[in-house]
């Protein structure tokens, strides 16, 4: 009895420990998405392009889309991790699409504080 109980506790704690891992991995990747987009996209416009009432990206796939036509506009090279770490940072502060499954779990990664949307005009 007593073995069992260290084999399920030793898997309790590897489970844990992959756990705790996923989630810096993705605050990690969080926070390596705004880093990218304050450096590079915030130069040209600020949140309000993310707020206005006929923004071009109604979903996941079409967020991602313009992440990677801006890039490739500005010649940044990014690779597609790269462009999927600013689609996830993105869809977290301002957009709260559903992902797809292969994306992964978003974690929050509060970089600035959120402003209130802004009203339509």
């Amino acid at each position: 009895m007593k073995r069992s109980n260290t084999a399920a506790h030793r898997l309790l704690v590897a489970g844990m420990a992959a756990s705790l891992a996923l989630c810096i991995g993705d605050a990690a990747a969080q926070a390596r998405g705004a880093m990218l987009y304050f450096n590079h996209c915030m130069q040209c416009h600020g949140a309000e392009v993310h707020w206005r009432d006929h923004r071009l990206a109604p979903d996941w796939r079409s967020l991602k889309a313009q992440v990677r036509r801006w890039q490739s506009v500005s010649s940044l090279n990014w690779s597609e991790e790269d462009i999927d770490y600013v689609t996830r940072y993105l869809n977290t502060r301002y957009y709260d699409f559903t992902p797809p499954s292969a994306a992964g779990p978003v974690v929050p990664v509060e970089v600035a504080p959120r402003r209130a949307k802004m009203p339509a005009h």
